[in-house]
């Protein structure tokens, strides 16, 4: 235990840990200030996900946007969908919707990052009940 005591353990970590959400973010060396830029990183972020999603075997129902100002606050919206998703397509569809509703008032943007969280095996079957009425893009 002496060694233990001085923070000294030679022994290899064993991780039973359960990953809550997989992500990826991008801190800029300069501030994006272009939109058009910085939907072309989102969904870079959003490739770096989907990697990770599949490196993992998993899936994710809730997405969440990370946006950070250069002036360092920094706000996230979050998304669940009904299925999980990791896909990406709809990955970066999701996160450009939820980036567009952001008002930027002309702020730069210093990160981005996107995570996937409420996690699925992608292995398992899923079965999904589906919506029984639909009425004006509304469902019950």
């Amino acid at each position: 235990y002496y060694k233990i005591a001085r923070a000294e353990d030679d022994r290899p970590v064993e991780s039973n840990r359960v990953r809550k959400s997989i992500g990826a973010e991008t801190s800029f060396a300069q501030d994006l200030s272009d939109v058009g830029q910085m939907l072309l990183e989102l969904e870079q972020i959003a490739s770096f996900v989907e990697q990770r999603l599949e490196q993992h075997e998993t899936r994710g129902r809730t997405l969440t946007l990370k946006v950070k100002f250069s002036d360092y606050r920094q706000i996230t919206h979050s998304k669940t969908t009904i299925a999980p998703i990791s896909e990406l397509d709809t990955i970066f569809e999701i996160a450009k919707t939820l980036f567009l509703s952001i008002d930027l008032e002309n702020r730069s943007i210093r990160l981005l990052g996107i995570s996937l969280s409420n996690l699925d095996n992608a292995k398992q079957a899923q079965v999904i009940q589906l919506p029984l009425f639909q009425d004006r893009g509304v469902i019950f």
